[in-house]
Parts: C-alpha cells; structure tokens; sequence
C-alpha cells in the first residue's frame, strides 16, 4: 500500500491535488470520510447556488408582468428547492468520482490520521489501514463555527448545512453573520418569502468589500424588505417552544433589543478541521488555529504538505484548487509561480451579485496610493436596462501614478462572469488605460469597466 503521493480530503483543493498528481505520473491515493467533493460540492459552493437560482426563477415569475409576459403568482416550493440542490450536489460528487476514476486515482473511504514516517492510518468500514506515501498532502477543510452564545442544535439555530435543507419554511429568521454565506442565505430566505433579520458585528455588510459595494448591497436587501442591523451582535438565544428569543446588541447605540424568530442562522465564519488529524504525532506547526506552510505549501516536516482551508490565506475554493496545482507541480520537481493572494477575486451570489479583487478604495488610501477612482452605474447601461436589472455598477481604483489597476469592484447582474477579466489583467500588469482602449462588445454589462475607467479620467461617454 505504498504511493507516490496521499492526499488526505477530496474538496476542490484534495480533488484537484490528486488528478494533478495522477496526470502527472504519480501513484496516487485520495482519502475521504464523507462525500467526494468535499464541503464545496456537497454542502457549500455548488448546492446554494442551486437553491440561488431557484429563488431567481421565482423573482422572474413573480415579476413576468414587467416583461410582458403574463404568468400566475407563483409560489415556493422548499421541499423543491430542497430536493433539486441536493441533486445537483449529488451530479457534482459523481463528477469528481468520474474523474478520480477516469486519472486512475485510489478512492480509500475512511477517517484518516497522519503518523509520522510518511504513514497513515486510516479507519474504514473493514478496519484500520495504514499507507505509506513519499508525499501526503493535508487537505481537510473546515466546517461552521459555532459561537458560545448560539449553540446550534440543529432545529432553532442551525448552521449553513441545516440551512441547506430545511425541512420547513419559516415565517421569520435571523441570520447572524454578513459574510458570503449569511448574505446569500439571507438573501435566498428573504426571497422566498421568510421575513429575515441580517445582523452583522461590522459597521458594513460585507465587511471584506468595498463601502460602496455593501451600501448597495444592504440597498437591495432593505428595498426586499429585509431587516438589516450593523454593528451588532447577538447575545444570547433564548429558545421558548418554537421561538427564539434573540438578544442583539447595538454598539452604536449601546442598546439591546430582544427579535423572535422561528429560526437563528448562525454564519459567523468557519473553523478548520485539524483535530485528531495526528499533527501533533507527526510534529507539524500550527498556528492560530492553521498549519504554517511555506509558498509551496511544505510544513516544516519533509513530505507533509497542506492546501485550503487548512492554512493560511483566503478559506475559498478556487484558492484551494490553485494551492493543490502548485503544490503538486512542487513535489514533481517543477518550478511554478507561487500564488498572489493579492490578485485572488471573492464572489458573493445575491442578487445584485457582487464580484471584487484587489484593494478597496479606502484601504488603497490607507496603503498611501494617490489613486484614481471610477464608476459606472448600470442605471446608465443598455443591456442592464433591458435586462431589467439595473442595481448596482463598477468601480475601479487606479494608481495614479502608475495608471495600474489597484482594485476592482463590481455590483450587479452576472458580475461574478466579468471579474475574470480584471484578475487576468492585473496578472500580466496591463494598464487601465489598455484595458479601456479594448474594444468591448455592445450591448454587454463588460462595458461597465472601460465606462467607469473612462470615468476615473473624465473622459466617460454615457457616465
């Protein structure tokens, strides 16, 4: 049972590690404990955008009117909903098999634990096992944290997987966290009809985004009739029967207020899974609750690695996937770029949707950039008005002195589809002024970013 490499979790960063390392000649093994694809594919990143666009679908129908198209009120089905993420998670996990499968990738199921000497033991279904590989790679992920004040219990206060599969509807919720995750369930609940509260610790909703983007953000969620509260904090949760009794503290105001509500979501951030992993057996640092590894993601022990959720940087899944490829290509004797993490763009799936990378304004400023700023509001953009999806628009932050681009920030319909462009962009250090000298193809909401470029030098057209 000896390999060239292990990897020990099949998520977007042990998935891709170990086709990688298949594709690359290697004899490779993959351990799962649970589902392949990891959390992303069965419990995160793929199935809420399953139950996002059925929300969407719902929004379209019940506002066919304005499109003229003349369609009954619809009504939402969260059995439904429910029961056509959950597919699209299972399609999703099957994939990753097919692909395991198709690179010839070992499949082992089973609770895995680092030993040292470039062994692990894994506890299976027929007993324990113990591998050997040259290399093993880390690569267990993270699950919700759970917070002193709302222990979740499944029922009342429920993290992002109860979330997911609610077997109800309720009337009211209270979502504590505007992060990605508690922004899009907040915002798949609201549309469905649950009356939610949005409580965040922060002064701003989406606290890692630009002002401007969370202002339009928290917009939107009020103009849905959403509750939205900024610096604030729940307390405690009472729970009285069916009812929760939530204690919310205003910072500003130095107030507390008592909201009921049939359901708490508590989505304050994850937390990684380290324990009972054998770290400790094996000798590899952590710390702050994540395995310190070098730019190719070698610990300080030869022949472990770790990738994603597990250590440093970003707890998103594209990262993990970027992470696996260079770390794999490392170990097979390449020599690849290390990851810029100041070039990584974060999306977040509510409607508008938001996509970004790089610094935001403020922080441009704080960092001592004389800068550039341009937007485009959508209002002003052909597509978006026929599209019948005006909110929001594009704001780029410009150097200056350098016309590079700092940062990029993006609110509106589709906007997770243009990011890429601006992430390739700053890769290769092209300018603004090249960027907005492109010809961009009309109507499209992409002309949003030579608008607002155009913008930043008061040379707009439709702006």
């Amino acid at each position: 049972m000896n390999y060239d490499l292990i990897v020990i979790g099949s998520g977007p960063g042990g998935y891709v590690a170990a086709v990688k390392s298949a594709q690359m000649g290697m004899k490779t093994a993959v351990i799962e404990r649970e589902n392949l694809g990891g959390i992303c594919l069965n419990w995160g990143c793929i199935p809420t955008k399953a139950l996002l666009k059925s929300a969407q679908v719902f929004n379209y129908v019940n506002h066919a009117a304005a499109y003229g198209v003349d369609a009954q009120p619809a009504e939402p089905n969260l059995a439904a909903m429910v029961q056509r993420s959950r597919g699209v998670a299972d399609t999703m996990s099957k994939g990753v098999q097919f692909l395991l499968k198709k690179n010839g990738v070992d499949v082992i199921m089973g609770t895995a634990r680092l030993q040292p000497d470039h062994k692990v033991e894994v506890v299976g279904a027929d007993g324990t096992t113990v591998y050997e590989a040259n290399h093993i790679i880390v690569a267990t992920g993270a699950r919700s944290k759970v917070m002193p004040a709302m222990p979740q219990d499944g029922r009342h206060i429920i993290g992002y997987r109860e979330a997911m599969t609610l077997p109800f509807k309720p009337q009211t919720m209270l979502v504590c966290g505007s992060g990605a995750i508690g922004s899009e369930f907040a915002f798949f609940y609201q549309s469905i009809g649950v009356q939610v509260t949005l409580v965040e610790f922060m002064p701003q909703i989406l606290p890692n985004e630009d002002e401007d983007t969370a202002s339009q953000i928290s917009r939107s969620f009020r103009k849905m009739g959403m509750k939205v509260m900024t610096s604030s904090s729940v307390e405690k949760v009472d729970i009285d029967g069916d009812i929760c009794h939530v204690t919310v503290h205003d910072s500003k105001k130095n107030t507390d207020t008592i909201i009921d509500c049939d359901v708490v979501l508590s989505a304050v951030g994850v937390v990684t899974n380290l324990e009972n992993i054998g770290l400790e057996e094996v000798g590899i640092n952590v710390e702050r609750g994540k395995i310190v590894v070098d730019d190719y993601y070698q610990t300080n022990v030869p022949g472990y690695y770790a990738i994603g959720d597990v250590v440093h940087g970003p707890a998103l899944a594209h990262v993990a996937s970027a992470e696996a490829i260079c770390c794999v290509e490392k170990i097979a004797g390449e020599d690849p770029q290390p990851i810029n993490y100041q070039n990584v763009p974060g999306c977040t799936y509510t409607t508008p949707e938001v996509a970004s990378v790089g610094l935001t304004e403020k922080k441009a400023i704080e960092a001592g950039y004389e800068v550039r700023v341009g937007k485009f509001f959508f209002k002003a953009s052909g597509k978006a008005t026929a599209a019948g999806n005006t909110d929001g628009f594009v704001k780029v932050v410009i150097d200056a002195k350098t016309d590079l681009i700092l940062g990029c920030h993006l609110c509106g319909d589709n906007v997770t589809e243009m990011i890429s462009g601006l992430v390739v962009a700053r890769q290769n250090g092209l300018t603004a002024k090249q960027i907005a000298s492109s010809v961009h193809p009309h109507p499209t909401m992409s002309e949003a970013i030579m608008e607002a470029i155009e913008a930043a030098y008061g040379k707009a057209i439709h702006g």
